[in-house]
This record gives C-alpha cells, structure tokens and sequence, in this order.
C-alpha cells in the first residue's frame, strides 16, 4: 500500500497567500505531480471547527436555524462553531458553542468522529461530539449570530436526512453517528422515542477526544 500510495502523492514545493482572511486564508501551492510535471492548486486553510448533537432524555435532538448566505438558503444544522486557533481543544470548543448558540449545558460527552468537510480543496477538520445529560440555561450567541432553535425527536432528523431535507454535511454525519452510538447502549429513554437507547458510560472531561 506505501508503494502505491507513492505513486499517488504529490510534492510540495512552495505557496503564496492570496487572502489572509479572519476565518480562511486562501493560498496558491505549487506542486509536484507524480508523473514529474507540475500543477497550481488553490487551498484554503481553516482552524477547524466543532460541532454538538445534543440529544435530551426523551431521544430529541436541539437543531440550530440560520441563513446561510453562500448558498442563500435557510439551514437546520447541528450546533457547530469555529476553533479560536488551531491550537484550541476542540472538546473546549464543543462546550462553548453548545452552551453559546443553544443555552445547553451537557454531563456526558462522547466523540463520534472527526472529519475533513472539503479535502479537495481546503484542510478544515471538524470534530463532531454526542452530547446528553442536557440542562438549560440562558444562551448568547455572538453578535453576528442570529439563530432559531427546535427539538425534534432523533428518528425524525434521520428520516430528513435520507430524505434530503437534511442536506449540511456535519449535520448528516453528526445525526447517523449519533443514532448508532445511542443504539449501542442498552437502556432505553423515557416516553416515546425508546426506540433510542440512552448512553450509560458517555465520558465527561477531555477524555472525551
């Protein structure tokens, strides 16, 4: 596989910044190419994000609505936000923006993955968290924030994501993640989702990475 994988890989040989932007900057790579020829790439580098499904006692998951203006469409995502540097936990992050965008505090957390949303063109990484034991308190979102909030039962967001009125990419991955690490647990929720199953060892500090 490494031999093959050399094959594939491509050189780096030198960069230009072409827009030092506060949440992107977007640069121009040269680059060896494996035949020995060279190509332009556009990259766009981020510090990375996290992202929240929040899931309550009665297998209902908060959701976040806002315009989102590059592709001018109102959205229903999970709660997410932007590291404050690369070197930021994104655990530490996770916390901030659940608590800032939805008021939520939770006592158990556990991390479903983390993914590259664009590789072809950009290095975001976005680390997704489940998030359960949920208690309410008053929320603050930043000031260039303007957001609306719904629970809806967890099987529900799924079935919205197989029909394609889910269509954010942190959002999809967050919900099916979510839906199977719940599955894994064997007690189930109060009322009428029990076909969730609640979390029982759902780890609470920076473990959680």
């Amino acid at each position: 596989m490494r031999q093959q994988d050399d094959a594939l890989r491509e050189k780096f040989l030198s960069s230009e910044e072409i827009y030092p932007g506060k949440i992107i900057r977007v640069e121009k790579w040269q680059v060896e190419l494996p035949s020995g020829g060279t190509a332009l790439r556009e990259i766009v580098r981020h510090n990375g994000a996290s992202a929240v499904v929040p899931v309550d006692e009665f297998g209902q998951v908060t959701m976040v609505r806002q315009h989102r203006i590059a592709i001018d469409k109102m959205t229903w995502e999970i709660p997410a936000g932007k590291l404050d540097s690369p070197d930021e936990d994104p655990f530490d992050a996770a916390r901030r923006e659940l608590e800032e965008e939805t008021g939520l505090q939770a006592a158990h957390w556990q991390k479903l993955t983390s993914m590259y949303t664009t590789p072809g063109f950009c290095n975001e990484r976005i680390s997704i968290y489940l998030a359960t034991g949920l208690t309410q308190h008053p929320s603050h979102p930043d000031a260039d924030e303007f957001l609306g909030l719904k629970k809806i039962p967890l099987d529900d967001a799924i079935a919205q994501c197989a029909s394609g009125e889910l269509q954010d990419g942190k959002t999809l991955v967050g919900l099916l993640l979510a839906k199977q690490a719940l599955l894994a647990q064997d007690v189930p929720f109060p009322g009428a989702y029990s076909s969730i199953q609640r979390p029982s060892a759902l780890q609470s500090s920076r473990k959680a990475e």
